[in-house]
């Protein structure tokens, strides 16, 4: 969208050739605008900026890229790291020199020996020599030094936006944050601003976000956004906004392959809920999770598994001694199972890579082992929460079923979690060891379901060779779930060995 001033009417939004930054802008940048894009060194605007002309040359834009900071070549080098060439993108250097080339010498200026009016009126007179489309100016710091005072400074940019509101071209101004904290003049003059950020933790590598600080006459979809900075450009995840995404689907309860897992649930997996399985390290969170995984892909269904714990190599030597060999499926390419780590992913960046599991590659289910992982990505409990309702419930609302895993601190007795989130799943299934008779056994129990008419009762099931063994409900036992379950007189009605 653009205001009533532009002389063009409903000129096509500038793309960025950054297909998350045009989403969160819906469509890209109102055209024939100046724009300021600011972050501290390394946040990735030179980068972005890249990107920008790149895509003008894509639509047969012509681009100038005119630096007062670094060098062609240095630029060169940049663009090389990705896999970009900058044939067909007009540089123009403004930074100084010791030596000055005859080929150099018709487009180079010294900052240091000129006053900051004749460096604008270089700028201007390249512009009109090229007549770009698209222009990036790096970086808007050297022209504070030269201005010396505010006033001065702010002069100058609005004489410089005052140049281009008369062109048709969109413009980038590349700022790293070199004045004062609070200096937001640059924000006033400026149709739009975006904000790049990054932070280092303790362990792992940084994390990059932005924001759309400013963007007149447009709807952008506002907050913090994640991006990472890849070969070939910038990847930006936009914020999962569930209430953007629905589809119809059926809600016929499916089976999960196992007839009393299915009639613990009350029927079986309802298509749009999420499942959480709760209980101690080694269990059988995740084989239950695998089974009904299985039964899933044999319908014919694709499927996402992201594993954060266990080794990848591991869970498939496991699953297929079960019976339950995943390989088949992967090879088929109706199984996607990628192994997480959670020191490098942002969250921003998992749930982009669910989403175009379910929008791209068809995924039917989605399992997550573990959300204790996943919760060492995250810097509190509170975005934990919060992120992970937002792609529940988009995982709802595109009819997805979802299973959840959570591992618990002990054996038996109490157990604990790291984070409460069991309001959140639709389904609750809780998992426990218990001992009868100097051997440690297994139970399930479906404590909490929105959708079907549960069993109430306690299970016990048993791993071996041919998967999951699901037994009838223990009546002649007491307190199994607290871990100390007490044995009432009567005939056993235990699995046998």
């Amino acid at each position: 969208m653009t205001n009533s001033t532009t002389r063009r009417e409903g000129p096509q939004p500038a793309s960025t050739g950054i297909r998350g930054l045009d989403h969160i802008l819906c469509g890209g940048l109102p055209a024939y605008r100046l724009y300021l894009v600011e972050g501290t060194p390394g946040t990735g605007k030179t980068t972005l900026a890249l990107g920008f002309l790149l895509e003008g040359r894509k639509r047969e834009e012509r681009g100038l890229y005119i630096t007062l900071s670094e060098t062609p070549d240095e630029l060169e080098a940049v663009a090389r790291s990705h896999g970009m060439s900058l044939d067909g993108i007009d540089l123009f250097e403004l930074v100084a020199e010791n030596e000055f080339s005859a080929e150099n010498e018709q487009s180079l200026l010294h900052p240091s020996e000129v006053e900051l009016g004749e460096t604008v009126r270089g700028i201007i007179e390249q512009v009109e020599k090229v007549n770009p489309t698209r222009v990036v100016l790096d970086s808007l710091s050297e022209l504070r030094l030269l201005a010396q005072s505010p006033l001065r400074y702010r002069r100058q940019i609005l004489a410089l936006k005052h140049f281009f509101a008369k062109r048709d071209c969109t413009v980038l101004m590349l700022d790293d944050r070199t004045s004062e904290p609070g200096d937001l003049q640059l924000h006033s003059i400026a149709h739009g601003v975006i904000s790049l950020e990054q932070s280092a933790s303790e362990f792992g590598s940084e994390r990059r976000r932005l924001r759309v600080i400013k963007m007149r006459g447009l709807k952008y979809r506002g907050g913090f956004h994640d991006f990472s900075i890849e070969k070939g450009g910038l990847a930006v995840y936009p914020r999962l906004v569930a209430s953007e995404h629905h589809r119809e689907f059926a809600t016929a309860p499916v089976t999960t392959g196992l007839s009393g897992l299915d009639t613990l649930l009350g029927g079986g997996l309802v298509p749009g809920t999420n499942t959480l399985l709760i209980g101690p390290a080694g269990v059988g969170k995740t084989t239950t999770a695998v089974q009904c995984l299985i039964a899933a892909l044999e319908r014919g269904q694709p499927a996402a598994y992201y594993l954060f714990d266990e080794r990848l190599g591991t869970l498939l030597q496991r699953c297929a001694a079960l019976g339950m060999d995943l390989q088949p499926h992967i090879d088929s390419g109706l199984l996607t199972l990628r192994q997480i780590d959670p020191a490098e992913l942002s969250p921003g960046e998992f749930a982009g890579a669910v989403q175009q599991a379910v929008e791209q590659d068809g995924a039917q289910m989605i399992v997550i082992d573990s959300l204790n992982a996943y919760l060492h990505a995250m810097p509190s409990d509170n975005f934990l929460v919060l992120q992970m309702h937002e792609v529940l419930s988009y995982l709802s609302q595109q009819g997805i079923i979802s299973l959840m895993i959570l591992g618990q601190h002990g054996v038996t007795g109490e157990l604990r979690s790291d984070v409460d989130i069991s309001y959140l799943a639709d389904t609750v299934m809780l998992l426990r060891f218990f001992e009868v008779e100097g051997t440690v056994r297994k139970s399930m129990a479906v404590i909490k379901t929105r959708t079907l008419d549960h069993e109430r009762t306690i299970r016990e099931f048993e791993i071996d060779v041919t998967g999951i063994c699901i037994g009838e409900p223990l009546t002649k036992f007491n307190q199994v779930l607290s871990g100390s379950p007490q044995y009432i007189a009567g005939d056993h009605e235990l699995l046998k060995g």
